[in-house]
């Protein structure tokens, strides 16, 4: 373990590794040590699963990547067309003996919103978490659904 560093409460020692996707640069300049004092409203490592939203011809899709969480901790919420996922995940117990290497494991309750479009069906949002990913279906309503129209050419008499 000679060529492993010991990661104190301060943070990481380097600054972020250099990455071509621009939320990741953001949020690895945040957790920065540095960068979290100067930055009042940012609390330390907090958890932040990734989302996936998408549109399929029957409806919408958002799945959030959600290890470590269990059901009871996770919350669907839907006001008007504004539809709420809220969570939490736990630190798992640790003994003070214990001694960390890396800990880049984050914990700690999030909240996502999503505007929901107009022609949903509310009734039928059915939420399900199946081996770590949280799934949302959102159908949208009969009159929603785009509809085929058949273009009819006009008959010229010669």
């Amino acid at each position: 373990m000679a060529n492993l560093i010991v990661r104190t409460k301060a943070g990481p020692i380097s600054p972020p590794l250099e990455t071509n996707d621009p939320v990741q640069m953001l949020r690895d300049y945040l957790r920065w040590p540095v960068n979290r004092e100067l930055s009042p409203w940012f609390e330390g490592d907090r958890f932040a699963p990734a989302f996936e939203v998408m549109e399929n011809k029957d409806g919408y899709m958002i799945r959030a990547d959600l290890p470590g969480v269990l059901e009871k901790d996770i919350e669907v919420t839907l006001t008007a067309n504004r539809l709420v996922i809220c969570g939490n995940r736990m630190q798992e117990k640790v003994d003070d003996a214990d001694v960390f290497y890396t800990a880049e494991r984050t914990y700690g309750a999030f909240t996502r919103s999503f505007t929901l479009p107009e022609g949903i069906e509310p009734d039928g949002i059915r939420a399900e978490l199946k081996n770590g990913v949280l799934i949302v279906g959102v159908p949208k309503a009969p009159q929603a659904k785009a509809k085929k129209i058949v273009v009819q050419a006009e008959h010229h008499k010669h």
